[in-house]
């Protein structure tokens, strides 16, 4: 009797905690003049590796296949990031809210996957700042939850490189 009361006490605690309040959806509007810089002419390659570790630290989890954006800043890309990111580069995945992103932000980013062991390449990138961002999301043996999250990281290219900008996607 006393664990069927409990059960029915608790059960409701992890649907409250999938409903918790999260700051509202960014309001600000994409302005594609802020973008153009990267319709501009080009002559570097931003290149990298994008991984997470997992809880423990001991095993790295690569973002093999997934897609990695790379994304101009702007007003419109800073406000989405603060709302998925909170100020840190990792958003675990079990909080990442539903956000359909404006479709001329979309638009204005470019876009390659990642290879097996996580690294990526664009090139001919223009002058300017960049966020690059990806997801690396995993499920444990013998667990219902998943694991990982988005992660991002920033580049700026002055248009002067010589070598490949590097650029390390771990959430940190």
């Amino acid at each position: 009797m006393f664990l069927s009361r409990l059960f029915l006490i608790l059960l409701p605690l992890p649907l409250l905690a999938c409903n918790s309040t999260s700051a509202p959806p960014p309001q600000a509007r994409f302005d594609a003049a802020e973008a153009a810089f990267l319709d501009k002419p080009g002559k570097t390659t931003i290149q990298g590796q994008a991984f997470l570790p997992d809880k423990t630290g001991a095993h790295v989890h690569y973002a093999m296949g997934e897609v990695v954006r790379l994304i101009p800043v702007t007003s419109y890309a800073q406000a989405r990031l603060d709302y998925y990111f909170h100020g840190a580069k990792f958003a675990p995945a079990s909080s990442i809210p539903k956000n359909d992103p404006d479709p001329d932000y979309v638009a204005h980013t470019r876009t390659t996957k990642a290879g097996p062991t996580g690294q990526f390449k664009f090139e001919n990138v223009p002058p300017g700042r960049y966020y690059l961002s990806t997801q690396v999301i995993w499920k444990p043996e013998q667990s219902f939850v998943t694991e990982g999250g988005l992660i991002y990281e920033e580049a700026t290219v002055t248009g002067a490189e010589t070598k490949p900008v590097e650029v390390v996607i771990s959430g940190k």
